[in-house]
């Protein structure tokens, strides 16, 4: 909740910034908006931050048509998670237990995402001039390829006999229901790695908006800021937790993000 109020206070600030610039930072002069691009190209990278996941990277190949258009090419990668997702770390010091690691309760599988879409960026004010901030808006569509991957926990076996605990690695079902979510039988998260041999891929659609906010004195730097809306829509229900209570899952996720975008004009 906090990151989402936090990434909502700077959508509000980006928003005000738009219609300043609307009012304030129009071209001193008419300009042709064929005439004056000395620039053909442009690559740069993506570090987002987004409410439902970690992060992601992307990348993008744009040709500059105008000076007011830009159309790209995007393809980026990432994680997306169930907005009910917690991470525990049950500490067993006191038993004498195996060592324990951090996890999601309920948790049954890992979604990662290939994201690739034809886009458009158009500028609404000129910073060349001005040498301040170049106020836009970015959009795009395309395909969405999800990666299903199970979450596997290692689980304690045999600790209250009179043998020495074992772990064994385990994926819920469900007929294990019991033993997946007994708390007190974790050890932990099984591991990235665990589990990638047995992924299942769910094609989709994706699409997605953002005021951009660029900055510096220099053209052929590209410095950009961007925060907007992003939808990810599949055919079905992604199974990302165990339907308990509210747990319950979707086939789509809107996410509210923060984009840093770094590259070079040419």
């Amino acid at each position: 909740m906090k990151t989402t109020a936090h990434l909502l206070l700077v959508f509000f600030i980006c928003l005000s910034a738009n219609s300043l610039a609307q009012q304030h930072l129009k071209p001193l002069s008419p300009v042709d908006p064929k005439k004056g691009v000395i620039y053909n190209t442009e690559t740069s990278f993506d570090f987002r931050l987004h409410t439902n996941g970690p992060f992601s990277i992307g990348f993008n190949k744009a040709k500059i048509k105008t000076y007011y258009l830009t159309r790209f090419i995007h393809v980026e990668v990432g994680e997306l998670k169930h907005p009910k997702e917690n991470r525990y770390n049950i500490n067993r010091n006191f038993l004498s237990g195996p060592p324990t690691s951090s996890f999601v309760y309920g948790k049954q599988n890992a979604l990662f995402t290939l994201r690739a879409g034809l886009g458009r960026k158009r500028y609404y004010s000129e910073r060349a001039r001005r040498k301040g901030v170049r106020v836009g808006l970015s959009y795009e569509a395309g395909p969405v390829l999800g990666f299903v991957k199970p979450y596997y926990l290692d689980i304690i076996v045999n600790e209250s006999g009179g043998g020495r605990p074992t772990i064994i690695k385990l994926r819920y079902t469900e007929e294990n229901l019991g033993q997946f979510l007994n708390p007190w039988n974790i050890a932990g998260y099984s591991g990235f790695f665990k589990g990638l041999n047995e992924l299942s891929l769910v094609p989709g659609l994706q699409a997605q908006v953002a005021l951009h906010l660029e900055w510096g004195s220099e053209d052929e730097i590209l410095r950009v800021l961007e925060m907007g809306f992003m939808l990810d829509a599949f055919p079905k229900k992604i199974p990302l937790l165990i339907e308990l209570d509210d747990n319950k899952n979707r086939p789509f996720f809107i996410n509210l993000f923060l984009n840093l975008q770094l590259g070079k004009r040419k």
